[in-house]
């Protein structure tokens, strides 16, 4: 069977006190269809910024609880498919991303979608890499905003989080609460002009319970690569911790010393940057995956 969540059931943070919109069992397949990081307000070029409510700022579908999770579990979500409208929207301006310190005014770009291309203008068109911004289970204690990104995943706008990829996640709460939105068509590393191609769309994720499992996470799961996820105050912290959640997964299930890990990571490992324009900052550790197959892990 399989379940679906309208984008008119939305948060706008993670929380163990966010109702469940929807209970589903371990092992379920679920839709989410979600609206863009503007809530859809923009429909517009020459929309005025300050007739945003920006209160209505990076929503996520949801929550959902999964059957069977439990605190100290981890939930590993497998993206199935991404489906996205046919335009999306572009916004930079003063103080916002990295060249906000440049910009003098406020810009609006809408972005049709069409020939699997994000359309910048109307003779450069950009292969699009339909991705998920915001996604995360509740956090125990105190809520977190759906745009900030830490530990229980949030606004990590990571773009390797996409089709085809496992992404775990730990269960803070009895059945996870998870949420998601704020799709992209495309976006660089980074995300440095504050928005990468902002989309509304559709999402269909399986969910499984893992039990007496503790991986580092976030994690991030593909064909080629293992992924770990961090967010901090700074790029330099996020990275270190990044860097560090991967070498206590290698030490754990590669049965691999400290040294021989840092010699691996030095060797092989690819350090990136995920976003650098959120309330925190994130990066990744990316390692192959037959590394560690090679050496012993099992997912």
């Amino acid at each position: 069977m399989k379940y679906e969540v309208s984008k008119l059931n939305i948060v706008y943070a993670m929380s163990s006190n966010n109702e469940p919109v929807l209970r589903v069992p371990d092992h379920s397949t679920v839709v989410f269809h979600t609206c863009d990081c503007f809530e859809d307000q923009i429909q517009s070029e020459q929309m005025d910024f300050g007739e945003l409510d920006w209160q209505r700022i990076n929503p996520a579908t949801g929550p959902i609880y999964i059957e069977n999770a439990e605190p100290g579990d981890l939930l590993a979500i497998y993206i199935e498919k991404i489906a996205l409208a046919d335009r999306g929207v572009m916004t930079i301006g003063p103080k916002l991303g990295v060249f906000g310190d440049e910009l003098l005014v406020n810009s609006i770009r809408m972005v049709p979608i069409y020939n699997e291309k994000a359309w910048i203008t109307s003779d450069l068109g950009i292969p699009i890499n339909p991705m998920i911004g915001v996604i995360g289970t509740a956090p125990q204690g105190v809520s977190i905003s759906c745009g900030t990104p830490g530990a229980h995943g949030g606004n990590m706008d990571c773009k390797k989080i996409t089709t085809g990829a496992y992404l775990v996640l730990p269960v803070n709460v009895p059945g996870a609460l998870l949420a998601l939105g704020d799709l992209h068509a495309a976006m660089g590393d980074g995300e440095v002009g504050v928005s990468g191609v902002e989309i509304s769309g559709s999402v269909t994720v399986q969910v499984h319970v893992l039990k007496g499992k503790v991986w580092p996470a976030p994690l991030l799961i593909n064909d080629q690569t293992v992924m770990t996820i961090a967010s901090a105050d700074d790029l330099d912290e996020a990275g270190e911790l990044a860097a560090k959640q991967m070498a206590r997964l290698l030490e754990q299930e590669c049965q691999m010393s400290t040294s021989e890990t840092v010699f691996l990571l030095s060797a092989a490992g690819n350090l990136r940057v995920c976003q650098v324009v959120d309330p925190k900052k994130t990066a990744r550790m990316e390692l192959p995956r037959w590394i560690l197959e090679q050496r012993g892990f099992v997912f």
